[in-house]
């Protein structure tokens, strides 16, 4: 389509020119005379030739949008032409007056232009979405037996196993079965760093594979996979019309009924005062042609447009229109405290040591041996911690579990126990099991040879990133409330520690949708963040339901906008983004009706008499103009 503008773009610009010489008009103007015989034939030949050729898409358009009883931009253009053309093609034959085919070819030149140029800005506009469906490589290395060939995705079928080796795309997603490494999801969940992948780890398709080369046992393919869904899921978001977008389309219909009336009152009013008819003429086509109503009719599609691609690239699955631009009037956001707020996973939240002589890092290191081969959540916490302070762990022997209680081993000629408190009461070890330690927090004790030497404190640790996502939603005045199945003692110590506004403890999942009215109640215009299942009535409650960490299943059917990782700042970055968007819709509705409010007098000749006329040709320049800068704004959402 793009194509076909510029190639009659370009064969109308070099019949205008013979046209430009052969026009009275312009003879005239110029001071030279070039007539012979036929002349006026050649002309309106030439004319027809461009108004035909070059204004066919605007008359198909006013075929089309007749059939569909909506009237619009190529209504308005195809009148425009038509009338020009005709008139001055009777005038060719005998009827009195001027002929007016300059007009119209420079016209129809500068319409072909402007849109070639309009839809190049509207491509560039959207082509975030294609860009998602081309992270899919052509084709895989199958594994068959001991041997590895390629195929194309489209021939992979679940349980298949492939080759991908270091560097390339996944061609579908699947679990690791062999191999160990880093994979970038970047473009696709928005999670900026490498994510780890071990035998077992989940894959999508389009993610690069880092540095080891894996084999991955296919799970799913073609519309089944990750990246079809997202790409489907902002199509539709695309085409849904949100309650911002029907009323741009309605606003575009009546203008362009005020366009044609309009320009019929204009040139009735200049026939009214004595002037000339193809003067009239002249300001009743420009009328039409400026206040086409093509740039308020992309004011919010373009928007939208850039917007959900924007927003899937980074992990922000929209799909309700409405409800995303609904956003900017959120005043609380309920968060769900585990996996959103918090790790969802025991961590140490810190360390207390009974002797001098040990460090606490000493104190994790006997503790993590001792743990070493116990599947315990504390162990695995206990053994994190060592890990990730970079400490080397003993080696114990003698490994037994202590049922209910905790584990003991041999480590370095001592026997070491990593217990509860209940364990100490038992066997009355003396130590004051009441000081030391919040009521958030779970206790264990470290014993070397029955003696307790130290105390690790563990909790559900709170991510890092919540605070800074707390932080950014009260300074924009949002409220922040968390809902938890917990205890009072473990709901007030995270509510406190993030500053948090409210909280609600010991929730049950049934009971969520009551607090959300609850809220609602109080005036509140309520975002709720959930896992998007069991969640399910809570989000449907909420004025914007929000599937948080639904990872690569995006079936949250009851949520209005899914966010593909649990990061408590996407929460955030999408209520900020959601008011971007909506003011740059808001921006460009202003621009696309304030430029008609000053066009329409300006072309219908108010002052004519300071001696500022706009002919159709410049009309269409401004059109196209006002077009063009509404695409542009739509883009600088990028920014």
């Amino acid at each position: 389509m793009i194509e076909d503008f510029r190639k009659r773009f370009i064969v109308c610009l070099i019949l205008t020119l013979p046209i430009l010489v052969l026009s009275p008009m312009i003879q005239e103007w110029m001071g030279f005379s070039l007539r012979f015989t036929g002349s006026l034939y050649l002309l309106l030949a030439l004319s027809s030739s461009v108004f035909f050729y070059g204004g066919w898409p605007f008359l198909r358009g006013l075929v089309e949008e007749l059939g569909r009883r909506s009237p619009g931009m190529m209504t308005l253009i195809a009148l425009a032409i038509s009338v020009a053309y005709f008139y001055s093609a009777s005038v060719v034959f005998g009827v009195p007056g001027k002929i007016f085919f300059w007009e119209l070819a420079t016209l129809i030149d500068v319409m072909l232009v402007g849109h070639f140029i309009e839809m190049k800005s509207v491509l560039g506009a959207s082509r975030a979405l294609e860009k998602l469906a081309r992270l899919m490589p052509a084709e895989a290395h199958l594994v068959e037996g001991d041997d590895i060939k390629e195929v194309r995705i489209s021939e992979l079928r679940p349980g298949e196993v492939v080759m991908v080796k270091a560097g390339e795309r996944f061609p579908a997603d699947g679990l690791v079965t062999e191999g160990e490494g880093f994979a970038d999801e970047s473009v696709l969940t928005g999670e900026s760093k490498p994510v780890r992948k071990k035998v077992g780890g989940k894959v999508i398709g389009g993610a690069i594979n880092g540095e080891s080369p894996l084999r991955v046992r296919i799970e799913k393919t073609g519309q089944d996979s990750y990246l079809s869904r997202i790409v489907n899921l902002v199509r539709g978001a695309q085409l849904t019309k949100s309650k911002t977008q029907r009323l741009a389309d309605r606003a575009a219909f009546w203008l362009t009924l005020l366009s044609i009336s309009a320009g019929a009152v204009t040139l009735a009013v200049w026939l009214s005062v004595g002037q000339e008819f193809v003067f009239g003429l002249e300001r009743m086509v420009t009328v039409m042609v400026i206040t086409c109503p093509h740039a308020l009719g992309l004011a919010i599609p373009l928007v939208v447009a850039v917007s959900t691609g924007l927003a899937a690239k980074q992990g922000l699955l929209i799909r309700n229109r409405t409800a995303f631009e609904n956003s900017r009037k959120i005043t609380a956001v309920i968060f769900d405290k585990t996996g959103t707020l918090t790790e969802g996973r025991f961590g140490v939240a810190r360390m207390v040591s009974f002797r001098e002589d040990l460090k606490e890092e000493q104190i994790l290191k006997l503790a993590a041996a001792a743990e070493r081969n116990s599947e315990h959540p504390i162990a695995a916490s206990i053994i994190r911690e060592t890990r990730k302070r970079g400490l080397e762990i003993p080696a114990a022997a003698e490994f037994q579990i202590i049922r209910g209680k905790g584990v003991e081993a041999r480590v370095e000629d001592r026997q070491v126990g990593v217990v509860s408190g209940a364990y100490l009461k038992e066997n009355s070890i003396p130590i004051d099991l009441d000081s030391g330690s919040e009521e958030a927090e779970t206790r264990v004790f470290v014993l070397a040879d029955g003696e307790p030497v130290g105390m690790i404190m563990l909790a559900d640790q709170i991510r890092e990133e919540s605070y800074e996502a707390i932080r950014q939603l009260k300074s924009t005045g949002i409220k922040c409330v968390m809902l938890t199945g917990d205890s009072q003692a473990v709901a007030r110590s995270t509510a406190e520690k993030l500053g948090l506004d409210e909280y609600f403890a010991e929730v049950l999942p049934h009971e969520k949708l009551e607090r959300i009215k609850e809220l609602q109640n109080r005036g509140e215009f309520v975002a709720m963040t959930g896992d998007g299942v069991n969640d399910a009535p809570a989000l449907a409650q909420a004025d914007v339901g929000i599937a948080v960490g639904a990872g690569t299943d995006i079936a949250a059917e009851t949520a209005d906008i899914i966010l593909v990782n649990s990061n408590p700042k996407d929460v955030s970055a999408l209520l900020l983004f959601g008011k971007a968007t909506y003011r740059k819709m808001a921006q460009n509705l202003a621009w696309a009706t304030g430029y008609n409010a000053f066009a329409i007098p300006l072309a219908a000749g108010v002052l004519y008499g300071a001696g500022i006329v706009i002919s159709p040709a410049i009309g269409a320049v401004l059109m196209s103009l006002s077009t063009v800068i509404v695409a542009v704004n739509a883009r600088l959402l990028k920014i």
